[in-house]
């Protein structure tokens, strides 16, 4: 992968060319998805399309102005600072919420990466136009704002999550997420291993203690050098390395504090309690942040916690 730092203006160009074709083509799978049952929205996200080619075609006009015909084909995947999108035909029960989700994501990633490109690039032209894209997919949310209220019937529009939300999303609940459920239920194991094997309270809970720091330091540092933030907007990478790790050691601290009760048995049946706590916890976030839906939240936790737990008891006891 290439750090976008090293890529010359021909290139930005030809990116810019290839991110603009594949949003086009991503609102054109919408308004496929939704034209039948949801003609309105359908009708939203082809103006947005509409939008997306215009762009297109500006950066192409400039392009053959600066490069002649040849264009790279340079991808998102061959950049470092993107984020991963899933395409939008692997997303089972794809619902307008989601869609309108997923449109506002790119729409901020694309905004950055025009920000970031017309820094970067030195031909006055060439500066001009990325700034200029970048100004209009500033007002681009708003355009589909003005669509919605256009298009859509008060009955059909469900009002967009507000960008604070998002952003809060995107560098805190996200990152802190991941950490909560790693720390939560990864520690499962040795805990409650250490705790079945010595039948003693002071070692599950040293045991755990190193294992819930060790997994936050990991945690952390994964997070924070998974994507940078310059073209996704989910912020400083520190600090949500920071936040994930944190909330990592949380959950893993979350269940080994009840070891320091010193009697066994009161301390196991405490540990457990919390462990209750912090699946329900878990469940309570994805339902409310990540529009999960709640038995849907909790069965995944409970499984996947559930088992966790087994396996450390199973280790521990044998």
């Amino acid at each position: 992968m290439r750090d976008f730092k090293s890529l010359s203006e021909r290139e930005i160009l030809a990116l810019a060319i290839t991110l603009e074709e594949e949003d086009e083509r991503v609102y054109a799978d919408f308004a496929e998805t939704f034209r039948q049952n949801f003609p309105a929205s359908a009708e939203v996200f082809d103006g947005m399309r509409l939008e997306e080619s215009g762009h297109r075609r500006r950066l192409l006009e400039l392009y053959h102005q600066k490069f002649g015909d040849h264009i790279p084909l340079i991808r998102r995947q061959d950049v470092k600072g993107f984020v991963n999108r899933r395409s939008v035909w692997l997303i089972e029960g794809l619902g307008l919420d989601t869609a309108r989700n997923h449109a506002a994501a790119m729409e901020a990633e694309t905004r950055r990466f025009y920000e970031t490109a017309a820094a970067q690039s030195k031909d006055v032209h060439i500066r001009q136009l990325l700034d200029d894209l970048a100004q209009e997919e500033r007002y681009h949310e708003e355009r589909a704002e003005d669509l919605e209220e256009e298009k859509l019937l008060p009955d059909v529009k469900a009002k967009e999550d507000e960008a604070n939300r998002r952003l809060f999303v995107l560098q805190i609940v996200q990152p802190g997420l991941a950490g909560l459920m790693d720390g939560s239920v990864s520690t499962l194991a040795p805990v409650f291993a250490a705790a079945f094997a010595t039948h003693s309270s002071h070692d599950a809970f040293t045991v755990g203690l190193a294992a819930s720091i060790g997994a936050g330091i990991s945690m952390g540092f994964a997070e924070a050098l998974s994507d940078d933030g310059t073209l996704t907007g989910r912020g400083h990478p520190w600090l949500r390395g920071v936040v994930c790790g944190l909330m990592t050691t949380l959950g893993g601290i979350g269940h080994t504090l009840p070891f320091l009760i010193p009697s066994f048995h009161v301390a196991f049946l405490a540990a457990v309690a919390v462990v209750a706590a912090e699946l329900a916890a878990i469940t309570w976030v994805r339902q409310h942040y990540m529009d999960t839906p709640i038995l849907s939240a909790a069965f995944q936790v409970v499984v996947g916690g559930v088992l966790v737990f087994i396996t450390g008891i199973l280790i521990g006891s044998a």
